[in-house]
């Protein structure tokens, strides 16, 4: 039970921070410990607190928010949980206590942040299934994808700015959608139900600016996509050549 436990670990760890790892387990890290290059495995850490309280938060707006509790309530602990993103990492850093556990859950914690806003609203009828399908799919497939080109490069692709810009304006659209306002009237430039604002309805400013992250996110997980394949096509290529020299000999 343990070695399965442990090996699990391993494998988190492996897909978290490959870098880390392997200067861990070789003994060759040269970075103090509870630093980003090299993390602790301690749990109870000042960091770490501050993202279970962005969990508990995030599970509050979403309680309130589906049996139509108090809105500003609700909405506050979810823009408090939002806006403290950074806070869980700033201090981690400042304070040495960079940990495993801390480096996976936070990006953990700022999927569970963005379904969490996204299933609130779906659930009130406040925004499209479709968009959270969308929402949804995108991340799987960008996980699924992140997974396949591990195999043939332990660093995972870097993070582009078109990516952080997707997730900056789908953070910052739902958080609107939940606010419900400043309302923008109808554009009235398709009938289609599904594109509300677009169409005939009027709609929270949110929605526009979730528009423009569903439109980049399709860029981004179009250009991760070529970086993937062209990793994937460099190193099969390389091996190809390796075992040509290896036959030529």
């Amino acid at each position: 039970m343990s070695n399965a436990r442990s090996r699990v670990s391993r494998k988190v760890k492996n897909r978290i921070d490959p870098d880390a790892l392997k200067a861990q387990t070789e003994g060759t890290t040269e970075a103090p410990l509870g630093t980003s290059s090299n993390p602790s495995n301690q749990i109870f850490t000042l960091a770490n607190l501050i993202t279970l309280c962005r969990f508990i938060l995030t599970l509050t707006f979403l309680y309130l928010f589906v049996n139509h509790g108090n809105r500003a309530v609700a909405v506050t602990c979810y823009v408090v949980a939002a806006v403290t993103d950074f806070l869980d990492g700033q201090v981690a850093r400042r304070t040495q206590t960079v940990s495993w556990l801390g480096k996976i859950c936070d990006p953990i914690m700022d999927r569970v942040l963005l379904f969490t806003g996204v299933l609130g609203l779906v659930w009130v009828g406040e925004l499209p299934l479709w968009i959270a399908f969308f929402v949804i799919l995108r991340d799987a497939y960008l996980l699924v994808g992140a997974m396949i080109v591990q195999r043939y490069r332990r660093r995972p692709i870097d993070v582009i700015y078109v990516g952080k810009g997707a997730t900056a304006c789908l953070m910052a659209g739902f958080a609107d959608m939940l606010l419900g306002q400043p309302q923008i009237h109808a554009l009235g430039i398709t009938s289609a139900s599904w594109l509300p604002g677009l169409n005939n309805e009027s709609a929270a400013l949110g929605i526009f600016i979730i528009y423009i992250g569903l439109v980049l996110s399709t860029i981004a997980a179009i250009i991760y996509s070529k970086e993937g394949f062209a990793i994937r096509r460099q190193v099969l290529d390389s091996q190809e050549a390796e075992a040509g020299e290896a036959v030529a000999r």
